[in-house]
Formats: structure tokens, C-alpha cells, sequence
């Protein structure tokens, strides 16, 4: 996993892991299935109302679904950095200094999430993770924020290795221009979109777009299944950087 170092104000420097694209896509789907029901719950409330009556204003609606329009701004700011999928996958806001993030920082962040994620599909924050090197979307640069992970996990699948046997044959030799943090963030992004999971048109765009973008640094013209694709990468990429089982 990554690491950044960040200088405090008092020139202390910390060491803190940075989220990874999986942990991020994962507390965003489960952000968003809250945001849902939040909305599923209000849509039957006010249709039970409905039928004694009552009939709320225009006003009170719009009151009623501010949580939901402002869901990651109200809760990163109460909960320190966290909205409730970010607790479940242990990861947080800070600024680059190291300190706590401000309202603003929260703000501007949100602002950007409009464009990067909910009108993009998360097709603009995904690229820009990608191609960041502090673990950054375009809402992260603009606030000086990152996200970090809280409790730094070591399991074998979490890291950028791959069991590749000696006799294996590379496929694509260009795997080698490649960087560990590339393979890191190609293994967040399939370990987020699970190969049995057949249900998310939008998880399937982000393991297709990631291939994009791979075969394009790459210059690789090639039509092999995304996920296929990259989990090939994963192999070659160990395999001829002598790491093999």
C-alpha cells in the first residue's frame, strides 16, 4: 500500500496510508444505498400522510430531502472526516498539513463531487485517483485534502502481489512501465466490483474504464475483457519484476 508523508505545521512528519480506489467506490455504493433508502423511507412516509390528508408545503419537502442532497457535507463535518461508509471501511478526510479538515474543506470538496461523481457516473473522480499521487480526486486538490486509512491492513490480498508461477508466460511485456501504485489501484478497483456481482451497470463501467486507461499508458491495442485484461497485467507485471510463487 501507498504511503504519504505529510509535514505539520509543528515539522513533525506522519506517515499515513492512503485509501485505496476499492475502499473509496465501496463506502461511496454504501453511502449512496443509505441516500436511497433515506429516500425510500421519506417517499412511503409522506404517501402514508397523503392518504389522512395531509399534505406538506413545497417547503417542508425540500427541508425533508437537504439530508440527503447534502448528506456528505452534514456528516464529515459532525463525524470528523467520515460519512457512515468511510467508518465501515476505516477511512477518513484530513488535509495534506496532517490537521482536521474545515467546513470549507468539506464544501468544496462536496461542490466537486457533483461534477466528479454524480453527473459523471464517478467516471472523473476515477480517473483522477488514478492518475494522482496523493490519493486525490479533483475535490481533494482543490481543498488540500486526501483520504487515509485509519487501521493499516496486512492482508496478503491487499497488497500489490500476484501468485504467478515460474513457468508463467508474460502476455503484455509493457506491464513493466507500470508502478506499484498502478497495480495497487488496479487491484482496489477489482477487488471493489466483485466478478460474481451481475447486478451494477456502473461497477462494470469503472473495471471497463480502468482497462481503458491502463492500455492507453500502456499504448496497448488490445480487445481482451477488462477484467481479464487486468488481472493479466497483475501477473505480467509481477512476474517480470521477478515476483513469482
Amino acid at each position: 500500500m501507498e504511503n504519504i508523508q505529510i509535514q505539520t505545521t509543528q515539522n513533525i512528519a506522519l506517515n499515513y496510508e492512503l485509501a485505496g480506489v476499492g475502499d473509496r467506490l465501496i463506502a461511496a455504493v454504501i453511502d449512496g444505498a443509505i441516500q436511497v433508502g433515506y429516500i425510500i423511507a421519506l417517499a412511503v412516509s409522506l404517501s402514508f400522510l397523503a392518504g389522512f390528508g395531509i399534505e406538506p408545503g413545497v417547503f417542508v419537502g425540500i427541508l425533508f430531502y437537504l439530508p440527503v442532497f447534502l448528506y456528505d457535507v452534514i456528516l464529515e463535518t459532525f463525524y470528523n472526516g467520515q460519512s457512515f461508509g468511510k467508518k465501515v471501511r476505516n477511512i477518513r478526510v484530513i488535509n495534506l498539513d496532517g490537521t482536521e479538515a474545515s467546513v470549507g474543506s468539506y464544501i468544496i470538496r462536496w461542490l466537486f463531487r457533483l461534477l466528479e461523481i454524480t453527473l459523471s457516473m464517478g467516471s472523473v473522480a476515477l480517473i483522477t485517483l488514478i492518475i494522482s499521487g496523493k490519493g486525490q480526486r479533483l475535490g481533494d486538490m482543490a481543498a488540500g485534502t486526501t483520504v487515509v486509512r485509519l487501521k493499516k491492513r496486512i492482508r496478503l490480498e491487499d497488497t500489490i502481489l500476484a501468485e504467478t508461477d515460474a513457468d508463467y508466460t508474460p502476455v503484455f511485456r509493457e506491464a513493466t512501465n507500470l508502478s506499484d501504485r498502478d497495480i495497487e489501484t488496479i487491484k482496489e478497483v477489482l477487488k471493489a466490483q466483485p466478478e460474481e456481482d451481475r447486478h451494477g451497470i456502473i461497477k462494470t463501467a469503472y473495471i471497463k474504464k480502468t482497462a481503458t486507461i491502463i492500455k492507453n499508458k500502456l499504448a496497448i491495442a488490445n480487445t481482451m475483457e477488462s477484467r481479464t485484461f487486468l488481472n493479466t497485467i497483475i501477473k505480467d507485471y509481477n512476474f517480470l519484476n521477478g515476483r513469482v510463487s
